[in-house]
């Protein structure tokens, strides 16, 4: 039995780029070795990688992943070595325009992966997300992704409060928001 409760959340920058898949390889051994219990991981942009991932992350024996044509639902994947109780997604309703760069964002389809589990008789539930990436470095309140990313952490505190009152919430992943920021 563990005394601590750890998880580790990392962007692993899932491109498809040609050193991807032995930079992935190499990350996965790494955590496979860690003491984490759980592994909430954003940016799996293939389903290739997402299964390199599950390969290379043997000792993680419980998975979740919603299942999307080119990639997980929001390149989003958590891995646990605790059983997973329930599982869902929930997308975001806003994911931008059409006509921007924020086409990338629909396409990978960005939401929230929400995992159940039980750690020495606490219930924790996760969230795992990634926001929308501000491409341009707009953060003032009324710029066209500042709007987004406001309406998609309202989606996510609602999301937070609408979770049991008896569990730990633990809300992880790329927020893609700097420090000092409004939102």
């Amino acid at each position: 039995m563990s005394y601590s409760f750890s998880l580790v959340t990392l962007n692993c920058f899932g491109l498809w780029l040609p050193n991807t898949e032995r930079r992935l390889k190499a990350l996965a051994k790494e955590l496979d070795k860690s003491s984490c219990q759980v592994i909430c991981l954003q940016e799996i942009q293939l389903h290739q990688y997402q299964r390199l991932l599950v390969q290379e992350c043997a000792s993680y024996f419980y998975r979740f992943s919603e299942p999307y044509f080119h990639c997980p639902k929001g390149g989003l994947l958590t891995l646990s070595r605790i059983p997973i109780t329930s599982k869902s997604f929930i997308p975001y309703t806003e994911r931008g325009l059409w006509y921007t760069p924020m086409l990338l964002d629909r396409l990978f389809f960005k939401g929230m992966s929400i995992i159940s589990l039980t750690w020495n008789s606490i219930p924790i539930v996760i969230i795992n997300t990634h926001l929308l990436a501000n491409f341009a470095g707009d953060w003032e309140q009324y710029g066209m992704y500042a709007r987004v990313e406001e309406k998609q952490l309202r989606q996510l505190a609602e999301t937070v409060r609408s979770q049991p009152t008896d569990s730990v919430i633990i809300v992880v992943g790329d927020f893609n928001i700097p420090r000092g920021s409004g939102l």
